[in-house]
């Protein structure tokens, strides 16, 4: 018989879509999955998750006015979203590509040669020029933000860098 107890606890039962499922479509489920026969096309499974992700979904992400006024208040805080979201995306998509290139390095045998280098190098510095796009944006400089990285690492770290104080931060220090 299944072990049932991970998935009907009241704590797991926020965290996974099955709790929106009948007890006996979740013992069915469970016993798939126990026996990896799950079949991921199942279309009970896809809908229920699909309901699941859209109730821990925050209303202002699924309400189009409110992310127009949520817009219009960062804008009247003299920030120019627009600049502040090309930052913030092409930062990730950019360092999603200098991710993308070691982790070949890492598991699939790309070689770390001169190639490869020049390709970080050249990612990297697409990244810099979105985090320039958001100093722009917040009008500060990009040595205001080496200076400000400085001085946080340095109170975090007065001899060095240490494990457990990177694990166990004061309140306060992000």
């Amino acid at each position: 018989m299944a072990n049932t107890d991970k998935w009907n606890s009241s704590s797991t039962k926020k965290c996974y879509p099955i709790n929106l499922l009948t007890f006996t479509d979740q013992y069915t489920i469970i016993n798939k999955m126990e026996s990896k026969d799950i079949d991921m096309t199942d279309e009970r499974l896809l809908l229920d998750y699909t309901r699941f992700v859209d109730e821990v979904t925050s209303d202002e992400s699924k309400d189009a006015t409110a992310f127009s006024d949520a817009l219009d208040i960062i804008d009247e805080q003299g920030l120019p979203p627009e600049r502040l979201i090309t930052a913030a995306l092409g930062i990730t998509a950019e360092g999603g590509e200098f991710a993308e290139i070691i982790k070949k390095c890492l598991f699939q045998g790309k070689p770390m040669d001169e190639h490869t280098v020049y390709h970080m190098k050249r990612e990297l510095g697409d990244v810099m020029w979105y985090i320039a796009q958001a100093c722009i944006a917040m009008e500060c400089s990009l040595e205001d933000v080496i200076y400000m990285n400085i001085e946080k690492l340095e109170a975090r770290y007065p001899d060095g860098f240490d494990a457990f104080r990177s694990n166990n931060r004061k309140e306060g220090d992000v």
